[in-house]
Order: C-alpha cells, then sequence, then structure tokens
C-alpha cells in the first residue's frame, strides 16, 4: 500500500468510484480509494439501477442529464460491460395537480434541451400496455431513462481510474483520520497509514461514521427500501417479441410506486408512508452484502395501488423481494462540496440516485477540487446548506418526512412540519398570536403571512386563500407603514485593523464612510456572482454585512477561506445573536420619530445611512434601507430586546393603522421594484452586468478584489445575458421561477422568480434573456401550466421608478 498520495477517496460504492476517476481523468493519478470490503459493498449492489435526466431542479437536472450521457464513454474506456438498458421512461399523472406539476417540469426541460413531451392516458397505455389508461390523466414521456447494472457500472468507473493511475485497496479499513498543522492528513487504516493532501467522505451508509472521525455529525440518514421483482410475466415476453424492445420505466407518483423490466418480470419498488429508519444511530462496521428484512405488509397500501394502476401485477406472482438501505439527507439531494473549517476534507455523500446523479456529483467534486470551483450552481447540492441546527433529531425528522413524500407533490406554497417548529426568536409567540403562517428557512420559523382567524393556507399551483390577505398586507406598506421581522437574514461582523482592507478585496464596491451603507456584490474568480450583501461601516475597522438566511454556511466557508493568517480580521456570523426588524412605507419615518429625540428627516438621516441609537430604551443598530422599495428602516438589537421594540412600534405605529406583514408580501413588493434575490436572480452562473448590478462594481477602485479581471472583461465586452422583468397576462395562477420564457414563440430564456404584485395589481416575471433581445418590447410569452401566456417586458421598476419615494 502507498504511504502517499495526493488525494485518499473513502468508500466503494458508485459515487466513490465516480469522484476517483473523474479526478485521474483531470490530471490527478496519485489518487487512491480505500474500501473496507468490496466494491459495492454499501447501498450500490442492491440498488435498482435506474437513471434519469429529469429533476425539479435545473442545475440538479444538467448533472443527471452529464450522468446518463456519460456511461457509453466509461463503458467503452473500461471495457466492463455495465449492462446499459436505454429503455425511455414516463412520469404519470392520476390527477388534475399531478398533471399540472408535471407540465411544469416539462416546460423547465424546455430551455434545457430536455426531450419530452406530454401524453394522453391512451398515448401513455400505447406505449405501456400494463397500465390502466382509466387510472389516470395524462404522462410525460422521456426517451432518455434507462437502467443498467450496479455492479458493472461501478467497476467500469473503478476500471476507468486505475487506467488513469489511480490505486484502489479493498478490505481496507479507515479507523481515523487525523489532521497536521500543516493541513495534510493522516488516513489510518487496519493495513497502515497514507499521508494524503485531501480525503473525500464517499462513505455511503458510512458516511457518518467517517465524518464523526473528524468531529462533524453530518445530516444524513439511511432509510429500509423495498422493492420486489416479480416472476415471468406473459404481457412482458409478448411485448418483447412483438415490438423488439424492453418495457419503459414508470414513475407513478401518486400510487408511490416505480417500475421497470426485469428480464422476463417486471421490478416495482416504492416510497412508502409506513417508512423505516435503518440504524439511525449509528452503521455497524461489519454490514455489507446483506439484505434487511421483508416486510411486505409495511408497504401494502402503495402495492394495492399499484396493483390497481397496473392489473398485470394481479396475475404474476413475487419472485423476490429486495429491502436494503440507502442514505438520504433533509431534503433528498446528496452532501457534496468541501466542509467548512477544514482544510481539504470533502463529502460526496447522501447521494440516494447514485445511478442518476453520480457522474455529475464526481465531475462536480473533481472540478472543485482541482480548479476551485464545481463548474455548475451546486447549491441545492451543497453540503454548508446545513447549519448545526441540522442535529441527530432534526436529521431523522426530516428524512423521514422527506421519504414518506418523495412522490408527492410538493405546492409552492405549502410548509412541511416535520422537526418544527425548531429555531424561533423572541417575538414568535407574538406573531403567532396574530394569525403568523410560518415557513421555516434555515432552521428558523418566519412568518409568510398573518392569516384572519378561520383561514389557512390551502396548497394550490395557483393562487390560493392567502391570496387577499397577502394583497392586504402590501397594499398596507404602499399606503401607510406595514412591519415585518428580519431575523432571518444572515447577519456577520467584521472588525480589526484589517476589516477594510479584507472586504475591500471580498466585495466589488467603494468602501462606505462611517455611518453609511452600500449594496456590495461578491464574485468569484470567474466573475459570477457568489453573493450580494448589504455592507454598513458603524466605526473603523468596525463593520455589519447583511446577506441571505440560508447561505449563512455557504457565505461563511468562503469568507474563512480567504481570512488573513495574521489575525487582523475578526469575523463573526451573528446568527440570531441579532434580532431584526423592518418598518417600511411611507409613514415609516413618522413611526421611527416618535421612538426617538434623535432628527430623522431625510436631510438628518438620509437613505443608506446606519447609526447606532436608543429606541425607546433599547439600545439599536438602524439603517434606512429596505427590500420593500419604499421608505424604510431597518432595525438590529440583541434578542433580549425584540419583545419590547415589537410592542413600543406596534403601539406607536397604531395612529398610522401599521400593519405586520410576511415573506410573500415582501416578495410583492420587491417585484415591483425588480429587485433580484440570492439563489434566483443572483448565483454563480451570472455576471455582475448581466444581473443588473454592475453599477455596484467599482472596476476602477485600486483594489484587486476577487473576480476583477473577469469583471472589466465583462464590463467591456457586456456578458451574454440580461435579467428583465415581464408583466404577464396571467388569470389564476403565477410564475414561481423557472418556467421559459419565449420570444416570437421561440425559447430565448427563463424565468427566476416571480409572482403577483399586488399593489400594482399585475402579475410579474423576473428572468433572464440574450443580451441581443433584452430590449425587444414585443412578442414575449412565458409557459405557465401547459399555457402560453402573452408577456410585456417593464422596462422600468413597475413602482417609484426614480427611487423618490425609497430615497426621500
Amino acid at each position: 500500500m502507498k504511504s502517499h498520495a495526493r488525494v485518499v477517496v473513502i468508500g466503494g460504492g458508485v459515487v466513490g468510484c465516480s469522484v476517483l476517476y473523474h479526478l485521474t481523468k483531470f490530471g490527478w493519478s496519485d489518487a487512491v480509494l480505500v474500501e473496507r470490503s468490496e466494491l459495492t459493498s454499501g447501498s450500490t449492489w442492491h440498488a435498482a439501477g435506474g437513471m434519469h435526466t429529469i429533476n425539479g431542479d435545473p442545475n440538479v437536472a444538467k448533472l443527471q442529464k452529464y450522468t446518463v450521457e456519460l456511461y457509453k464513454e466509461i463503458e467503452a474506456y473500461s471495457g466492463q460491460d455495465i449492462g446499459l438498458h436505454m429503455t425511455s421512461g414516463m412520469m404519470l399523472a392520476a390527477t388534475k395537480d399531478r398533471f399540472d406539476w408535471m407540465k411544469s417540469i416539462l416546460a423547465k426541460g424546455r430551455y434545457m434541451g430536455l426531450e419530452a413531451e406530454l401524453l394522453t392516458p391512451k398515448e401513455a397505455h400505447a406505449l405501456m400496455p400494463l397500465l390502466d389508461p382509466d387510472q389516470f390523466v395524462g404522462a410525460v414521456y422521456d426517451p432518455v431513462e434507462g437502467h443498467l447494472d450496479p455492479y458493472g457500472t461501478t467497476h467500469a468507473y473503478a476500471k476507468s481510474a486505475k487506467k488513469n493511475g489511480a490505486e484502489i485497496y479493498l478490505h481496507t479499513k479507515v479507523e481515523d483520520l487525523v489532521q497536521l498543522p500543516d493541513g495534510t492528513w493522516r488516513v489510518i487504516t487496519n493495513k497502515g497509514e497514507i499521508a494524503a493532501e485531501h480525503v473525500v467522505n464517499c462513505g455511503g451508509l458510512w458516511a457518518r461514521e467517517i465524518g464523526r472521525m473528524v468531529g462533524l455529525e453530518l445530516p444524513v440518514l439511511a432509510m429500509e427500501h423495498m422493492y420486489l421483482i416479480t416472476e415471468d410475466m406473459p404481457e412482458v415476453i409478448e411485448f418483447n417479441s412483438t415490438q423488439g424492445k424492453e418495457l419503459m420505466h414508470c414513475v407513478d407518483f401518486d400510487g408511490e410506486i416505480y417500475i421497470r423490466q426485469e428480464r422476463n418480470g417486471m421490478l416495482m419498488g416504492t416510497y412508502e408512508k409506513a417508512c423505516r429508519p435503518w440504524s439511525p444511530l449509528s452503521t455497524p462496521w461489519d454490514f455489507g452484502h446483506e439484505l434487511l428484512a421483508e416486510d411486505l405488509e409495511r408497504i401494502t397500501p402503495e402495492l394495492e395501488v399499484g396493483f390497481r394502476h397496473f392489473p398485470a401485477f394481479n396475475r404474476v406472482g413475487i419472485r423476490k423481494i429486495i429491502n436494503g438501505p440507502f442514505t438520504f439527507s433533509p431534503d433528498g439531494n446528496p452532501l457534496v462540496g468541501p466542509v467548512r473549517g477544514m482544510t481539504n476534507f470533502w463529502s460526496a455523500c447522501a447521494v440516494m440516485a447514485g445511478f442518476s446523479q453520480g457522474g455529475g456529483v464526481g465531475l462536480a467534486l473533481a472540478n472543485w477540487m482541482i480548479h476551485g470551483d464545481p463548474g455548475f450552481d451546486v447549491f441545492a447540492m451543497d453540503v454548508s446548506r446545513y447549519g448545526d441546527y441540522a442535529t441527530l433529531g432534526y436529521t431523522n425528522a426530516r428524512v423521514r418526512e422527506n421519504y414518506s413524500r418523495r412522490f408527492s407533490i410538493r405546492y409552492p406554497n405549502e410548509e412541511l412540519p416535520a422537526a418544527r417548529p425548531l429555531l424561533a426568536t423572541p417575538i414568535y409567540d407574538r406573531l403567532k398570536e396574530a394569525g403568523a403562517v410560518f415557513g421555516a428557512s434555515y432552521g428558523l420559523e418566519q412568518p409568510l403571512w398573518f392569516a384572519p382567524e378561520g383561514a389557512e393556507d390551502s396548497f394550490s399551483w395557483r393562487r390560493s386563500t392567502d391570496f387577499d390577505t397577502v394583497g392586504a398586507e402590501a397594499k398596507a406598506v404602499r399606503a401607510s407603514v406595514g412591519l415585518m421581522e428580519t431575523s432571518g437574514f444572515a447577519k456577520y461582523a467584521i472588525r480589526g485593523s484589517g476589516a477594510e482592507a479584507w472586504l475591500d478585496r471580498m466585495l466589488t464596491p467603494r468602501m462606505p464612510a462611517a455611518g453609511r451603507m452600500t449594496l456590495a456584490p461578491m464574485l468569484k474568480e470567474d466573475g459570477k456572482l457568489i453573493g450580494d450583501f448589504t455592507l454598513g461601516k458603524l466605526g473603523e475597522g468596525n463593520f455589519l454585512l447583511f446577506g441571505s438566511g440560508i447561505a449563512e454556511g455557504y457565505h461563511m466557508r468562503w469568507f474563512e477561506q480567504h481570512l488573513p493568517d495574521d489575525g487582523s480580521v475578526a469575523l463573526t456570523a451573528l446568527g440570531l445573536s441579532l434580532a431584526g426588524l423592518a418598518i417600511a412605507g411611507p409613514n415609516a419615518r413618522a413611526v421611527m420619530q416618535k421612538l426617538t429625540h434623535l432628527d430623522f428627516s431625510d436631510a438628518a438621516f438620509p437613505f443608506m445611512t446606519i447609526r447606532r441609537m436608543d429606541l425607546g430604551m433599547a439600545p439599536a443598530i438602524v439603517g434606512r434601507v429596505s427590500y420593500t422599495g419604499d421608505l424604510g428602516y431597518e432595525i438590529w438589537v440583541k434578542p433580549e430586546y425584540q419583545r419590547y421594540l415589537f410592542d413600543l412600534l406596534m403601539e406607536q405605529g397604531a395612529e398610522f393603522g401599521i400593519r405586520l406583514f410576511g415573506l410573500r408580501a415582501l416578495n410583492a413588493l420587491r417585484l415591483e421594484k425588480s429587485f433580484g434575490s440570492w439563489a434566483r436572480e443572483y448565483r454563480p452562473l451570472y455576471g455582475p452586468v448581466e444581473a443588473g448590478l454592475g453599477r455596484f462594481v467599482a472596476v476602477r477602485k485600486e483594489a484587486a478584489f476577487i473576480g476583477k479581471a473577469a469583471a472589466l472583461k465583462e464590463k467591456a465586452e457586456g456578458g451574454n445575458l440580461r435579467l428583465r422583468t415581464f408583466v404577464i397576462e396571467a388569470k389564476d395562477a403565477d410564475v414561481i421561477g423557472d418556467e421559459p420564457i419565449y420570444l416570437d414563440g421561440a425559447v430565448r430564456g427563463w424565468v427566476t422568480s416571480g409572482g403577483y404584485a399586488h399593489a400594482a395589481g399585475v402579475s410579474v416575471a423576473i428572468g433572464y434573456v440574450p443580451k441581443e433581445i433584452a430590449d425587444v418590447e414585443e412578442g414575449w410569452s412565458v409557459e405557465l401550466l401547459g399555457t402560453l401566456l402573452p408577456a410585456r417586458l417593464q422596462p422600468e421598476p413597475l413602482y417609484d421608478a426614480d427611487g423618490s419615494r425609497m430615497r426621500g
């Protein structure tokens, strides 16, 4: 066994072998994989082996498309038969709501080049004669689906990697991981040690145990997963002989089952409501090529639906039942990327759909390790998307919910209940008493809207029971004054003698003067947006930075990777140690003036001012800025003062009819200003000129901020895209994101976010289109729920186009 290697990959499943292959493909031939048993010994060997390209997240779909296209390449390169069967597939809808959802998935595929089409039940039956067309309302056909041999595919990755110079050590169990002061790793195994520059956790069922060796509790849990294989079916044999091909894959979402051909019979798997975690506290090291006990009774409700939807199953016996554990994260997506706070410790685990996503995960991680960037927007898979709230108990509750709902519809306005409430602010009960309907973001309960007595969310793809109330909240802000909680924003304190110089290098704008704020994009080396913030300077060497709450771990990892070594910068993520309230609307100044003797006039407290002051008896930090696009103020206090200040604002605002508003009204208000948001309009796919943030990129400032050269190039050449706002002729539904944008009948762009702008009384979409057509006024349309809706370009904000109310 080698004593030194550039990288050690832990785990010999399909993901570990894919990572190893991609690292060697891109030049890191000094790579080793260690596996405690044989290749495929965890979840891989008993996987059903299905793969497909369609995914609700277009960025994940791109990686799945890459994975499927890779298989012929590794089969040819390795000489290993992978048992590839490209059968095509269908997603089936038994309800109108499900069919609406499928239309939205199909629309997302249009601007990605995915080949899929809607089918009637009769058309679906013609392609898959085992189904009963009377049980369904429609289907989506996807030609790029199939299945393969898990064993052969994993070995194809492994052989390809070895051909590129990698070494694989079987029956080599990692017993400990120790990082040395110079950042290198001691990988201690039962057969000796390997000194490594990088370590990759592809431990699969044992990913938690590998993480615990370095003090990390990964949010991952194994679930029992069952599928059955039938005896030979005459219908299958007849189809094969008359059609000369295999039966296609089918996912029956409403039945919560999937089926495919297996030899002369069929395979049927379930994602059952009565799900069961496997080994929830720790994974036994001696578990391997073993299956779990059969438990058909637990999946009987799903099988009954499946047998009704596919009647031929009623006429055949069961040849075999497979029950084995698979790992899941709380949201079902993989945990990929560098682990914050560690040098060169990487994660590639919780890849439940290993044969749809394993190739893409390997590609993204290898890019990340070698080039410092995954080459894709993989935020949905990023291991940093969870904070320390994702404990063992949280993970167990959320994974069980996610598994049991894997084939269920998640409506745009639906908030799921598992592991909630967990994080709450001091005014949680005040807001709940006021009718708050909460959503959870980064573990924190945040008000979405304030329901009148007797009203509650009715989940739908279309406008729902919250529509009128959200509209009233938004209109109250525009007419007088509204109050919302903002504790969910990420807050960072940056202090020290080197703070200003460091921020000048990390962020693109000119540094604000003391007592002032600025909008502050942050770029990667390639000039793409990695963050958007508001930066405030409280004094020399004393800054506050505000950003997206869901990206706190993501941004802290980036910040920490770039901190100077001399101790001149102290960086702290403030989390809930700083609570927030925001007040906005034309009477916001009048309310604030009642709380302090300080002058709140525009001359004394102009737009983008930030200052410490007392509000009533509470010490606070107040910034004159508002995401509503109206006159407004953001107020930050220690959590012990939040209840007092909330009550004071409501009391003093009563004469102005102050009204609480939530995140849904905030979305409606920011759409009227064409304000973008992180992870929708602003993400690592776009440059600042493309995203309309070019004016906040000070390319002439002296500091060599990260991405400056690329930003200069984008400014000179203009980039490729432009972010634009459209008004949609919508009827009873509004866009939410990822819908295709058409010009003169051809797909030319995509929606990033949207909704109904209540105060303006119109439906709005924000999205990207090529710069060459970005100012065309006529001929636009947006596809929503299978219908093309006329749209018009909105060249200036719908509200306060010149910013006079916001700045006045």
